[in-house]
C-alpha cells in the first residue's frame, strides 16, 4: 500500500496525511485515538469539556488507547462570548505536552507566544485566502483551507474547495491540509495535486463505527444525498453547513424574520445538538455535515476508512502512470 511523505507528515510524526476535524462532543478519547493507531492524527475537541480537568482527563484516557501522536482543537469563541475557555485550553494543552493544536474561530495570535515555547505545533484553520495570509504572518505552522462544501463553518465567501485550496497553496510558504469534500482515495489525490500536504475529514469520520452519535445519525448519514444540507448563520456572520433538518429549517425561516443573535441561540446551541447525539432525534438540533455525505454509503471502523482511502489512492496512481504520455 502506499504512503506520503508530506510536510504535514514530517511535521506530525504520522504515517498517513490524514487528520480528523474538530466534531463537537464525537471527538474524544474513542476516535481520536483510532484516527491516530490507523496512521492518520486525531483532535480531542476542547470545547466538548466545560472545564480545564476534564480535558485532562479526556487527554490521559487517550493517551491510554493509542502511543501515537494526537492533538487538541480549539475552536475560539467570538470575544463576545462570555463561556470562552481558551485561556484554558490553552494552559493545558501545554501542560499536558500535546504536540499540535488545530485553533479555528479567531486570530490565535495572542496565544501562540505560549504555544510555541511549550513547543506546541499550530494548525489554524480558515474558510479563505486572505486569512490564511494573515495566519501565516503571524506565525503559525500550517493552514487548513476549508471550501463551501465543507461541515461546520465555510465562510461567507462561497468558494468551493477546487478554487480556494490551490490558490491558498500557491500563496504560502507554510503546508496546507484541505478540508471540505474529502471521503477517499479520490479526494487524497486530488488534495495533494493542488498543493495540499494532508487532508482533513469530519463528516466522513462521523460515519463511523467508532464515533459515539446515535445509530439514528448514522443511517441518515448513508442514506442522506449532496443535497441534503443546508447553510444557515450568515445573518449573523457565522455560516454553518448543517443537516438539513427540522431545526435548520426553523433557524432559516428566523433568520429570514430577522431574528437575532440571542433569539437564534436557543436553537443553534451546541448543547442541543449533544441532545440529539444521545437522543437519536435527526431533527432537533442544528448538526454540522459536509455535502460529501451524498458520497458516504456505508458506516465502517476509522481503520479500514483510512486503509480504503490509501488504497485506492495507491490505485489511482497506478492508473495515472499507465496513461501518463511523456
Amino acid at each position: 500500500m502506499f504512503t506520503f511523505e508530506t510536510r504535514i507528515t514530517k511535521m506530525l510524526g504520522i504515517k498517513y496525511p490524514i487528520l480528523m476535524g474538530g466534531l463537537q462532543w464525537l471527538a474524544k478519547a474513542e476516535m481520536v485515538s483510532a484516527v491516530s493507531n490507523a496512521g492518520g492524527m486525531g483532535f480531542i475537541t476542547a470545547v466538548s469539556f466545560t472545564s480545564g480537568d476534564e480535558l485532562r482527563a479526556e487527554i490521559k484516557k487517550t493517551r491510554d488507547m493509542t502511543d501515537k501522536p494526537f492533538g487538541v482543537n480549539i475552536s475560539m469563541l467570538p470575544v463576545i462570548m462570555p463561556s470562552d475557555m481558551t485561556e484554558v485550553y490553552v494552559d493545558v494543552v501545554c501542560e499536558e505536552g500535546i504536540p499540535v493544536v488545530e485553533t479555528a474561530g479567531r486570530n490565535p495570535e495572542p496565544y501562540l507566544p505560549k504555544l510555541k515555547s511549550a513547543g506546541v505545533k499550530v494548525i489554524h484553520k480558515v474558510p479563505a485566502v486572505r486569512f490564511a495570509q494573515k495566519a501565516e504572518r503571524v506565525g503559525v505552522d500550517a493552514v487548513t483551507i476549508v471550501g463551501f462544501e465543507c461541515g461546520g463553518h465555510p465562510g461567507m465567501d462561497e468558494v468551493p474547495t477546487l478554487i480556494v485550496l490551490p490558490k491558498t497553496a500557491e500563496s504560502l510558504s507554510i503546508p496546507v491540509v484541505a478540508a471540505g469534500g474529502f471521503c477517499d482515495g479520490k479526494g487524497l489525490i486530488s488534495a495533494l495535486c493542488l498543493g495540499a500536504d494532508a487532508i482533513l475529514m469530519g463528516t466522513r469520520f462521523m460515519a463511523s463505527k467508532e464515533c459515539p452519535m446515535h445509530e439514528n445519525f448514522k443511517r441518515w448519514l448513508v442514506q442522506a444525498q449532496e443535497t441534503d444540507t443546508i447553510v444557515v448563520e450568515r445573518s449573523i456572520r457565522n455560516p454553518a453547513r448543517i443537516i438539513k433538518n427540522e431545526s435548520a429549517l426553523t433557524v432559516a425561516n428566523m433568520e429570514k424574520e430577522g431574528a437575532t443573535l440571542e433569539e437564534l441561540l436557543p436553537v443553534i446551541s451546541g448543547k442541543v445538538g449533544r441532545e440529539a447525539y444521545l437522543s437519536g432525534d435527526v431533527n432537533r438540533g442544528c448538526i454540522a455535515c459536509g455535502q460529501v455525505v451524498g458520497r458516504i454509503y456505508e458506516i465502517k471502523s476509522i481503520a479500514e476508512i483510512i486503509s480504503d482511502i490509501m488504497m485506492e489512492a495507491g490505485q489511482i496512481l497506478e492508473k495515472l502512470n499507465k496513461i501518463a504520455i511523456k
